[in-house]
């Protein structure tokens, strides 16, 4: 079986999140057979909502979609690493891996930080893959942030 990235997908919900003034961070979830089923990008400002990251809002768009409160099989692409509270919502999913593109060294809750999916309390571990398409992903962030000094 070949690997198939996503993260393209995951960066155009960025670019759009950057163009709403929102932190550019972007999601997309993938069912067991490998197909798109729910999309989210930053709507924190939009929604007057902290919690409305990319991930929890692809995660509850996913969970509507199947019915359910557990994506078994599901995949998450999203292009930073997740903080430590969507990622103890991605366990929560009882998702099957998590794709991430740029490191998040103050933020991160999966190799940094809290690193939620290291603990005994975590419920579930999904697979981790990082570094996908994290130049572009950092790229998007760098020039969001440099945007925001001028």
């Amino acid at each position: 079986m070949s690997f198939t990235s996503h993260m393209d997908a995951a960066l155009a919900e960025a670019r759009a999140a950057a163009a709403r003034g929102e932190v550019p961070v972007g999601a997309v979830m993938l069912d067991s057979a490998g197909n798109i089923v729910a999309r989210g990008s930053n709507r924190t400002r939009e929604l007057s909502d902290p919690t409305a990251h990319a991930e929890i809002l692809a995660i509850r768009a996913a969970c509507a979609a199947a019915g359910s409160e557990r994506l078994m099989g599901h995949t998450l692409y999203v292009t930073l690493e997740p903080c430590a509270m969507c990622a103890a919502a991605i366990a929560a999913a009882r998702l099957k891996a998590v794709y991430f593109g740029a490191i998040d060294p103050k933020s991160g809750g999966v190799l940094h930080g809290a690193r939620v999916f290291s603990h005994p309390q975590a419920h579930h571990k999904p697979e981790v893959y990082d570094g996908i398409a994290a130049e572009e992903s950092e790229a998007l962030l760098k020039a969001f942030f440099a945007s925001k000094r001028e």
